[in-house]
């Protein structure tokens, strides 16, 4: 492990507060101990300028070993999270968060505290190309979207006379699924938690404004009012609908098992 420096004669550091500078400054120190990295980057809405009273670090750390680890740990009284990865990992996160791209966010918008390898600047550029491509979605993709919203929508409806605290958590799932295919079919990307319904409202106010509505409505009938709201601007359905998926040649599970057999000889 390389600790032959201390953390201020290689790194560059932003200007926060005080307290958060030490927090900062002491989770670095801890990676440098624990970890051979090529380079750290912090991100979050410290680093962003728009922290809430319980904001925490988000530190993405970069090495070469074969391995990844997430570690959750306080600097100073600050809550940080600690993602430890190598390129090969990272790179397959960009693939993997196409819809709501996590990974890339943090290493194209995070401040870059220390930068030991070319692999840094390689990284970072991939996410900005990531963040910049079209999400193209087939019509069969938002086709089934629509589907499976409108089909828990009714078992919400289903449920809510017997059991109400079901149908509620049903039909928050529902409507968090209409407001994602909102993003969706506009070939937008889905925001980061904290952003979400500021980006919703952005992209269509009206939709903002239900949205608030509903999440913030104490009454279950309220609820289901304005999620029937949401599914007309949405989705377009709010219950069954006819629908067929394209036919799909499978491939049978014996023959699957003799092809792996006749692999391993």
């Amino acid at each position: 492990m390389s600790s032959a420096l201390a953390p201020d004669e290689r790194c560059r550091w932003p200007e926060l507060p005080p307290r958060t500078d030490r927090a900062l400054r002491a989770a670095v120190h801890f990676v440098l101990e624990r970890f051979d990295v090529e380079g750290v980057i912090a991100a979050g809405t410290h680093i962003s300028g728009t922290p809430d009273a319980r904001s925490d670090l988000d530190i993405y750390v970069i090495h070469a070993q074969p391995h990844r680890q997430r570690i959750q740990k306080w600097f100073e009284g600050i809550p940080a999270e600690i993602f430890v990865n190598p390129p090969s990992s990272i790179r397959s996160y960009f693939v993997e968060e196409v819809d709501r791209p996590s990974t890339a966010h943090m290493l194209a918008g995070g401040f870059v505290v220390l930068e030991r390898s070319p692999v840094v600047d390689d990284l970072r550029r991939e996410a900005h190309a990531w963040l910049q491509r079209p999400l193209d979605k087939s019509e069969l993709q938002l086709t089934a979207a629509r589907y499976f919203a409108a089909d828990e929508f009714d078992n919400a409806r289903d449920v809510r006379e017997r059991n109400p605290a079901t149908a509620a958590r049903i039909l928050n799932g529902v409507v968090d699924s209409m407001l994602d295919y909102a993003f969706l079919v506009r070939g937008c990307r889905l925001p980061r938690t904290k952003a979400y319904l500021d980006d919703l409202n952005k992209m269509e106010p009206h939709l903002g404004e239900l949205a608030r509505r509903y999440y913030l409505a104490q009454d279950l009938d309220d609820r289901f009012t304005v999620a029937e709201q949401i599914a007309r601007r949405t989705i377009e359905e709010s219950g069954f609908f006819e629908w067929e998926s394209p036919l799909e040649t499978v491939t049978p599970p014996e023959t699957v098992a003799s092809t792996n057999a006749n692999t391993d000889l």
